[in-house]
């Protein structure tokens, strides 16, 4: 097999060979925090293209472009994708972010995936895209002066950081399929960083609190496409204002998604294809080789000996006794899902209790009260999170006022 640096290229090509280094340090949310983000991840992140000159298509209503869209199975394609996101994260008075309470996990190699999640909240980012069936994908996010990339072939896959010439190697055991085990795949969060996938995952929650037409024709990427507009009736308490969806005439695929606020202003997200080929892509673009010099760091397989029994048990475990109590309530786009947190909110470090997240989230938020006591509400343009002084945490992507109603509720 050839040896592959990903690369940064053109915009007439996907990967090449040499390229200058650059580091670049994830970030994560407090524990308080961290359901707004899991909020936002399950509307997704996608990229953004805007049209050029709208073609003439033949009419069709809706239901039919929902058909069509549940009917497309692209299973080879590669491209490029624009994700642009501004979810108006809130900043610490001394310049910094929410995304500053955390840091890279301890021991973990640059190049490991869940490293590189946080990175896609906000800004804009390139995505090299390439898929041949299930077994084949591959990502790369292309910065200025780094490239990233995840290749899944097989039962093999490599994650690979040019800025820190450093990479990730994990390798299925040889039952893993019957067993159900899908560690070897390119992690599900960043392969659903795609217009399709954003949009199967914003459709199945349709329902009669919302209104879905068809809203005239576009052209993302060269192709010809009809735009499905969806958004909350007019009652709704949701920050959300619409959800645009420019879908391939030809074949049913969503190449752009955007998502708007009721707000008003530019997108929340808006994820698009920038370039796309449906042909089968080239076998070489999955074969991978770390490059001379490069770090790698090997995830133990489930069937060795000396490997840790709960590799990654830990963090699933913690996340497990996070959620245990999380009860959704609401219907449609005014869902607001209530975390009961135990002992109260922890705040980084180990240390625990309302009072001390509390106070550690004042510097974010504003002050509310209602039949419930006291909390502080932190807000983005999408998602709002409202923890009250006894340690229970309400998220959702409705106002403020829906929140402190859920909370008063609630007592």
């Amino acid at each position: 097999m050839a040896r592959i640096r990903p690369t940064q290229v053109a915009d007439d090509g996907f990967w090449d060979e040499e390229r200058p280094a650059r580091g670049k340090k994830a970030a994560r949310y407090a524990a308080p925090v961290a359901v707004a983000g899991i909020a936002a991840a399950t509307i997704g992140l996608v990229p953004a293209l805007a049209s050029t000159g709208d073609p003439d298509l033949p009419k069709i209503s809706a239901q039919e472009l929902i058909s069509k869209m549940a009917a497309s199975d692209a299973q080879q394609m590669s491209g490029s994708v624009k994700i642009t996101t501004d979810l108006g994260i809130p900043s610490l008075p001394g310049g910094g972010s929410l995304a500053d309470l955390g840091g890279e996990r301890s021991g973990d190699a640059s190049a490991a995936p869940e490293s590189k999640l946080m990175e896609l909240i906000s800004g804009s980012h390139t995505l090299r895209v390439a898929t041949d069936g299930p077994d084949k994908q591959r990502v790369s996010i292309v910065e200025n002066a780094a490239e990233y990339s995840m290749i899944h072939n097989g039962e093999e896959v490599w994650a690979y950081d040019s800025g820190s010439n450093s990479a990730y190697h994990a390798t299925a055991p040889k039952d893993a399929k019957a067993k159900g085990d899908h560690r070897q795949e390119v992690p599900k969060d960043l392969r659903d960083a795609t217009p399709q996938k954003i949009a199967k995952t914003v459709l199945s929650s349709v329902d009669d609190t919302t209104d879905v037409s068809v809203d005239g024709t576009s052209r993302v990427a060269g192709r010809d496409a009809y735009d499905l507009l969806i958004k909350p009736k007019q009652n709704s308490d949701s920050t959300i204002g619409s959800v645009r969806i420019a879908v391939d005439a030809e074949n049913g695929v969503p190449l752009k998604f955007t998502l708007s606020p009721k707000s008003g202003g530019k997108a929340i997200i808006d994820v698009g294809f920038t370039k796309v080929d449906f042909g089968k892509p080239k076998a070489a673009t999955f074969d991978f080789h770390p490059p001379k010099g490069a770090k790698v760091t090997e995830e133990p397989k489930a069937d060795r000996k000396d490997a840790p029994k709960d590799f990654g048990g830990k963090d699933f475990t913690d996340a497990q006794g996070a959620l245990s109590g999380l009860k959704v309530v609401g219907d449609g786009w005014d869902k607001v899902a209530r975390l009961d947190t135990p002992g109260g909110a922890a705040a980084p470090g180990g240390d625990s209790g309302p009072g001390v997240a509390s106070g550690l989230l004042g510097g974010f938020g504003k002050e509310v009260k209602g039949k419930f006591g006291s909390g502080t509400v932190v807000s983005t343009r999408l998602v709002n999170a409202l923890l009250t002084d006894d340690g229970k945490v309400f998220v959702g992507a409705v106002d403020k006022d829906a929140l402190v109603k859920a909370a008063n509720a609630a007592k």
